[in-house]
């Protein structure tokens, strides 16, 4: 089974620069909604059966265009809602910076938790539970591979890969998704393979499934297979 792990467009609390977390009315700036279009365009080949996303504005956004363009209705999983932030929902990015907790984000996130609000260990452990919850309902529905898609947000995101790579959650800040990215996993039955990492503008036709008369496919990634994306502003900090 193979899911496309989508970070919502460039939201307006991005521009900002301000940690959004589950603050109301969070919309995607019109960058944001270009995005958007952007990644329907780009997905549009692939034989695309679910999308799941966060139950944030600026995710259904985000996943609208693609769900018009499927002819899909789309379905929110409250695991994949943004990082509790608590006491820290909403404030400026720059006093973040100065706060005793912030270094502990970045190098020790198994032992952060937020004042008023969770853990990321807490949130790693729901995420992932999500996506391997939606997994095993599409394979037993369908009995074969499914396609989908699950938008949620920068932080939700890199501690699914964190956990796909094998990677200790402490690590999970080198790990950059950027806004309007994918991240592909694919989970085998022995280990999760990751097929994409923060591809922005990749030919993604490898990740068509096979067809039922074929071979099996291989469990790892396709040999020469390119990993997409670019530089990030949001390297080496919390993604808001």
């Amino acid at each position: 089974m193979t899911v496309i792990l989508l970070r919502h467009g460039v939201s307006t609390s991005n521009t900002a620069r301000t940690l959004a977390g589950r603050s109301a009315g969070v919309d995607l700036t019109e960058r944001g909604a270009e995005q958007a279009r952007a990644v329907a365009d780009r997905l549009a080949a692939l034989p695309i059966e679910y999308i799941v996303h966060s139950p944030l504005l600026r995710c259904q956004r985000t996943v609208a265009p693609l769900a018009e363009k499927f002819g899909l209705e789309p379905r929110y999983d409250e695991r994949l809602l943004e990082v509790d932030y608590g006491e820290w929902t909403g404030r400026p990015i720059a006093d973040l910076l100065t706060e005793p907790l912030w270094k502990v984000v970045q190098r020790h996130a198994s032992g952060a938790v937020f004042p008023g609000g969770e853990g990321l260990a807490q949130v790693q452990a729901r995420a992932v539970a999500a996506i391997r919850h939606h997994e095993r309902a599409f394979a037993e529905e369908h009995g074969r591979e499914v396609l989908w898609v699950a938008c949620t947000h920068g932080d939700v995101i890199k501690s699914i890969l964190a956990d796909a790579l094998g990677l200790h959650l402490d690590g999970f800040q080198r790990i950059v998704v950027e806004p309007a990215s994918i991240s592909v996993v694919r989970y085998a039955a022995t280990a999760p393979y990751v097929w994409r990492l923060n591809d922005t503008g990749t030919d993604l036709s490898a990740l068509i499934p096979p067809e039922p008369s074929a071979s099996p496919a291989t469990t790892g990634p396709v040999p020469g297979g390119e990993v997409g994306g670019g530089a990030s502003a949001d390297n080496g900090k919390a993604a808001p």
